[in-house]
């Protein structure tokens, strides 16, 4: 008797989600950190140290001017990322950024001030910020799409919310360190070696990042001839109106988020309402409540749709952006941390959460990489703006001009939400691949 062949398992081509979700959230983690030092450190520090502004306003506004130099050059990163991630892999472009972004961060550290070398310092700050733009905004698309890509279909919304937590976690390194620097050290050292420590992290990064496989999505991409020769023409002639919707989806994401942190902390002094550090405290006490609440939205989406959970942080948006400085306004410390805490537990946290996901599951995978990095980085060329927007505002009708700001960002991220289609609990990509005209890749 002939014992029955056994058809071997196919060995699956990605690595288990969790692997790949912490890898990718690590990363994230470190290149967020990398990349806020500079908020915090244009808001605190800068202003006279690269800029010898005798009005504090005016220091502020440089400093908040050269903060924005970074978020115009992301889309040219988003571009590269998403070129790239559609034809080499999600995988090199996640290894490029963080050593791209590490390595700016670090020469930061390393700047002659302007009472050293003059007008050569503000320059010398301004190319590297560029620099750091292009860095951080390569990260974000192939971090997502490693562990959305790697994810079960119906989790898609908890696994892809895994690497946002890097950005709260960044956040939260990124302050803890300047107020720990602050404690310990005097001059421009406090501001000094919180960019002198990335170097440390860019390392461990790099480490976790080399231990996961590339995305099985690209994958199959490969061996079924979907790779284009120009991914990024391709998803414009199919999917150039998705890419303005997620611009506009974002806004009260990206601009409430720098509002309530960059512009906030310079407005406690400029207000003299009371001292940054309690604006840092608020800002580690929502950004330690998002390493669990990215979590729970991300899993909630998976239940009853990416829409709804969008929209409470964009309707909150709405609501608490006068109430939000009104309690800053108080100057009481409890109700400074709450009021910052707040805004990013219940405005940011659920919009961000679901972006991953619903952005990704918005394109089909021969463009996707290229979809969602430019989308995600054409609204950093407004976010970047609104800290200094924020400020002149304050300094021409007062606080009720950035709140307004807020509100106005909410109102438009709702706006767009309530027209942009629903894709859960459909697999990644379905829906768009479903409804698009096919495309013929040139290989």
């Amino acid at each position: 008797m002939t014992a029955p062949t056994r058809t071997p398992r196919q060995k699956p081509l990605g690595d288990n989600p969790v692997k790949v979700s912490i890898a990718s959230m690590i990363g994230t983690a470190v290149e967020s950190y990398d990349f806020f030092i500079y908020g915090t450190a244009s808001a605190a520090y800068f202003g006279s140290v690269f800029f010898h502004a005798e009005d504090p306003v005016v220091g502020v506004l440089q400093s908040f001017a050269v903060l924005a130099v970074g978020f115009f050059f992301r889309p040219l990163g988003g571009y590269l990322a998403g070129h790239f991630g559609d034809r080499i892999g999600r995988k090199t472009v996640l290894l490029a950024s963080l050593i791209v972004m590490g390595a700016a961060t670090f020469a930061v550290g390393l700047l002659p001030t302007y009472a050293m070398v003059g007008v050569l310092a503000p320059v010398l700050l301004i190319v590297l910020r560029a620099v750091q733009g292009i860095g951080f905004g390569a990260e974000w698309g192939g971090a997502v799409l490693m562990a959305v890509e790697h994810s079960p279909a119906k989790r898609r919304g908890f696994f892809g919310a895994v690497p946002q937590i890097g950005i709260p976690a960044g956040l939260l390194l990124a302050n803890g360190t300047f107020l720990l620097s602050n404690a310990l050290f005097e001059g421009d050292w406090v501001w000094r070696v919180p960019f002198l420590l990335s170097i440390v992290m860019v390392a461990i990064g790099l480490w976790i990042r080399l231990g996961v496989k590339e995305s099985p999505e690209f994958e199959k991409m490969k061996s079924q001839g979907e790779i284009h020769k120009q991914p990024v023409i391709a998803m414009f002639k199919r999917d150039w109106r998705l890419v303005l919707r997620i611009i506009g989806l974002r806004l009260a994401e990206t601009g409430g988020y720098y509002v309530t942190t960059s512009f906030v902390l310079s407005y406690v002094g400029l207000a003299a309402v009371t001292d940054k550090q309690y604006v840092l405290w608020g800002t580690m006490a929502g950004s330690a409540l998002g390493l669990v609440s990215h979590l729970l939205y991300g899993a909630w989406s998976d239940r009853i749709g990416r829409k709804p959970v969008f929209l409470l942080g964009a309707i909150f948006t709405i609501a608490f952006g006068i109430p939000m400085f009104l309690l800053i306004n108080t100057g009481a410390v409890i109700m400074v941390v709450v009021a910052v805490a707040l805004s990013l537990l219940l405005s940011h946290d659920p919009i961000f959460a679901v972006e991953s996901s619903w952005f990704s599951e918005l394109f089909s995978r021969d463009v996707r990489s290229s979809g969602i990095s430019l989308g995600y980085n054409g609204a950093s060329i407004i976010a970047g703006l609104l800290p200094f927007l924020a400020t002149a505002l304050y300094a021409g009708v007062g606080w009720i001009g950035p709140a307004l700001l807020f509100v106005a960002l909410g109102v438009i991220s709702t706006a767009v939400a309530a027209v942009t289609r629903e894709t859960a609990p459909v697999r990644v990509g379905d829906t768009a691949e479903a409804t698009a005209p096919a495309l013929t890749p040139t290989r």
